[in-house]
């Protein structure tokens, strides 16, 4: 790999203990070597869309910026209410009109008790993301066992997923072949 490879994560989660913004720590303590992982965590200071905004908010250009400058993304989401939360959707919607996402690679993560849990939200999220172009490369729970849950475990399954994660978007970025099973 000859240059530095950026991927921007993003957790769906306002909380501090948030498990999913662990699934971003955990990637960027376990990035392979030329791979800088860069954390988003400012969606509180998104404002509400509205397309009458112009110029946009700056909180808004930030957020537009980071994804620009991304060669791809990793979102680690909770499922609120079978569904994707609110201030992800949110930040998402103030990229519909600036192509920030189009052709953009991205993994999807979501950090929940069971495997079987976290797929609601990580339909809404493809869903979205792909209506904006971008091309998501995987999408995927990642079981966090409960003592584990809120801080930035170390648990050998929780890293090999997000592991997983990092080399699928690594190997997109970089051109290799991703073997799909």
């Amino acid at each position: 790999m000859g240059e530095r490879i950026k991927i921007l994560g993003v957790s769906g989660s306002l909380q501090a203990s948030s498990t999913n913004t662990a699934l971003v720590h955990i990637a960027r303590a376990h990035a392979p070597a030329g791979v800088e992982v860069v954390l988003f965590d400012e969606l509180a200071r998104i404002p509400p869309f509205s397309p009458e905004l112009e110029p946009a908010p700056e909180s808004v250009g930030s957020f537009r910026a980071l994804v620009a400058a991304a060669d791809g993304l990793l979102f680690a989401t909770p499922e609120y209410a079978h569904g994707l939360p609110g201030v992800l959707k949110n930040a998402l919607d103030w990229l519909v009109g600036s192509g920030e996402l189009y052709e953009k690679r991205v993994v999807i993560l979501s950090a929940a008790p069971s495997a079987e849990r976290g797929g609601h939200a990580r339909a809404d999220l493809e869903r979205t993301l792909r209506a904006q172009g971008a091309l998501v490369l995987a999408s995927a729970t990642v079981a966090v066992p409960a003592q584990a849950r809120g801080r930035e475990a170390d648990e050998p399954a929780v890293v090999s997923g997000v592991r997983d994660a990092v080399g699928t978007l690594v190997a997109s970025c970089t051109g290799q072949v991703i073997a799909r099973t």
